[in-house]
């Protein structure tokens, strides 16, 4: 039986994308000119604030006493589950040496990057998860400067709970300022921060463009376009909470993917009868955005059995990926491309958006076919030594001078050839790159 489809999606995740590129161009190019002033006067422009960019110790302390006490707990644990799971990841990167040959030996060591910027968005929904994602990791990681900046909103700045969070978790300095004025204010160096290594957190089309744009001068953990998420589902799933797990990605935007993906006729056709229900009971913005993202986005796909199940996620490579079918370590065991997994029931994307400790910011649009989302290893840098004795450095002095001539690279041969002339006087080579 060939793949069936229940609903096909009439637009993609590119479909209708803006041309953003020569706006994102100019905003940064007069930030990078006019500096922190220019800064100021997009903040203005765009986020209608007019207040300090870089808070204040009081202004922080002010808006953690916001913060309902109940909330500052859950923000805590979520914070101690990534914090964890984070150093967990950094335990299996290690300093190595290794003897290649006798004398010479080589070795790699991990360094943390000095300065990390972390985006955490604050427009449509206040992401406090962005903050704990992106700050925890870094301060894990062992960057010396962390800056976290948010979109401020007229009369209050950043949400209270994004400043608690950016705070207990870790955060040099917090800003408020959103969009491309963020990004270019951490890149650039402006309000006397140091200038970012690398920028990470997720953001709407113009934060992307402005990553894209600056990544070369600067680091970023990825180009991020609209969340998307998979749920492969058997007979044994329950239809109510595979249709509840959609809803709840789809309401992210309404150029959010979700897919279903399925073995039982049935099960799909439970699902798409409930998943309209659940969107109609969601409050007025969310169900807005969930109905757009499933009427434009969303895809059920009836497959043949579990492998076919199994290529057709492969295929579609997606950010979330979640198993609700028979023998999970089947699945575990047989999938290679997600960005994050969630196998039975039992866990849900929601738990790893918010909580549970593994990184919510992960590779979309099908770039899990080739990297994995933000964790600790992103703000490291994988570097590697080298040194010898001088007899250790005689044979590969041989073949270098060797190869380097058969290459043409006359310079290079002959920064092998004065050490063996040095270390070995009496010795004659032949270092032709002739048979």
């Amino acid at each position: 039986m060939a793949r069936t489809y229940l609903k096909k999606a009439t637009l993609t995740a590119q479909s209708g994308a803006s041309d953003v590129h020569d706006i994102v161009q100019g905003i940064l190019t007069d930030i990078e000119a006019g500096g922190d002033d220019k800064a100021r006067e997009y903040a203005v422009k765009f986020d209608k604030y007019d207040g300090n960019i870089i808070l204040t110790d009081e202004e922080i302390q002010a808006a953690c006493d916001r913060v309902p006490e109940k909330l500052k707990q859950d923000i805590q644990f979520a914070h101690d589950n990534v914090r964890r799971f984070a150093e967990a990841q950094k335990g299996t990167v290690k300093d190595i040496e290794f003897e290649i040959t006798p004398g010479l030996i080589a070795g790699q060591k991990a360094i943390p990057v000095d300065a990390a910027g972390c985006y955490v968005p604050g427009g449509r929904y206040s992401h406090i998860a962005s903050a704990i994602m992106t700050v925890t990791t870094a301060k894990v990681a062992g960057c010396s400067h962390i800056t976290a900046t948010s979109p401020p909103r007229p009369g209050l700045g950043v949400a209270p709970a994004i400043v608690y969070a950016a705070h207990i978790c870790g955060a040099h300095k917090i800003m408020a300022l959103g969009g491309v004025q963020g990004v270019a204010a951490m890149t650039f160096g402006l309000f006397g921060l140091p200038k970012a290594n690398i920028l990470v957190g997720p953001g709407n089309q113009f934060v992307a463009e402005a990553k894209r744009i600056l990544f070369g001068r600067v680091g970023i953990d990825m180009i991020a376009g609209p969340t998307d998420s998979l749920v492969l589902a058997d007979k044994t799933a329950d239809p109510h909470i595979v249709a509840a797990d959609l809803v709840s990605q789809a309401e992210h935007g309404y150029n959010s993917p979700v897919w279903l993906v399925t073995d039982d006729v049935a099960l799909a056709k439970d699902v798409m009868a409930r998943v309209p229900v659940l969107i109609d009971d969601l409050p007025e913005l969310n169900r807005e955005n969930a109905f757009a993202a499933w009427r434009d986005y969303a895809e059920v796909i009836v497959c043949k059995d579990r492998e076919d199940m199994a290529a057709c996620s492969d295929e579609y490579a997606p950010e979330h990926l979640t198993v609700q079918a028979e023998d999970l370590d089947w699945w575990l065991g047989r999938l290679s491309c997600y960005g994050s997994l969630f196998l039975g029931e039992e866990t849900t994307v929601s738990y790893g958006d918010k909580a549970s400790g593994t990184n919510h910011v992960l590779p979309t649009s099908g770039a899990a076919g080739y990297t994995g989302g933000l964790s600790v290893h992103k703000y490291m840098k994988i570097v590697t030594w080298q040194r010898s004795t001088r007899d250790g450095s005689k044979r590969v002095a041989e073949a270098t001078a060797r190869i380097s001539r058969l290459e043409g690279m006359e310079g290079h041969a002959r920064a092998a050839d004065v050490r063996l002339a040095k270390y070995f006087p009496n010795e004659t080579f032949d270092l032709t790159a002739d048979g």
